[in-house]
């Protein structure tokens, strides 16, 4: 059955498509049409309704920002966050992720967010799993030479897993920590609203940064 959107939704969108990344002739997000000189490139994938993207823009204003987001609904929340809030150095893609190294140029990501990507729980979905090894070569592709991931879950499964599939695939390990909100590193934290919603409720945080072995 195909979904609707929310209500109003095309008058809505069209009045914040200003943040939609401009592609080229391929498909390609055109990075220059979009953002001019960049300096560095953040993206997150799965921005859900844009909290993260919205303080990361606040605290990096020189940064360019990319937020990925497949549900066209939860999107266009986080678009009218970020024409909200002013934000000029965020535009967004409504993209799923498995074709992240088609639609960036290679070598493009200075740091790739992943913030509470779903656990796919199911063995026979793994693959589906943003940090599984058919993704993190994907990753390879459009991350810079010494990029950072910063990835977080509270997901334990999801969480061990992602520490071999990282390791097994290359890169090293900084800053694994079991809980993240009762450690140093909050300090730097940006909360997405999932994430304030479950440390709420007493879920720890699972947070770890691995970069690419040269």
């Amino acid at each position: 059955m195909r979904l609707r959107h929310k209500k109003n939704f095309v008058p809505r969108m069209e009045k914040v498509s200003y943040l939609l990344a401009k592609t080229n002739e391929e498909g390609v997000i055109d990075l220059a049409a979009t953002f001019g000189e960049i300096k560095q490139l953040y993206l997150e994938i799965g921005c859900g309704k844009g909290a993260f993207v919205a303080e990361l823009s606040r605290r990096h204003p020189d940064v360019s920002i990319l937020a990925v987001e497949r549900v066209s609904d939860v999107l266009l929340m986080a678009m009218e966050k970020a024409d909200r809030e002013g934000c000029k150095n965020v535009a967004f893609s409504n993209e799923n992720a498995d074709r992240i190294d088609i639609i960036l140029p290679e070598k493009s990501v200075d740091k790739l967010f992943l913030n509470f990507s779903d656990p796919w729980p199911r063995k026979k979905n793994a693959k589906r799993r943003l940090t599984s090894p058919l993704f993190l070569e994907r990753y390879k592709k459009i991350l810079k030479d010494g990029a950072k991931i910063h990835f977080k879950t509270d997901n334990i499964g999801l969480f061990e897993y992602s520490l071999e599939t990282l390791k097994e695939a290359g890169f090293t390990l900084y800053n694994v920590c079991y809980d993240l909100h009762a450690s140093e590193l909050n300090e730097e934290n940006i909360m997405t609203e999932y994430e304030r919603n479950f440390s709420a409720q007493g879920f720890k945080i699972n947070y770890l940064e691995a970069v690419l072995n040269s």
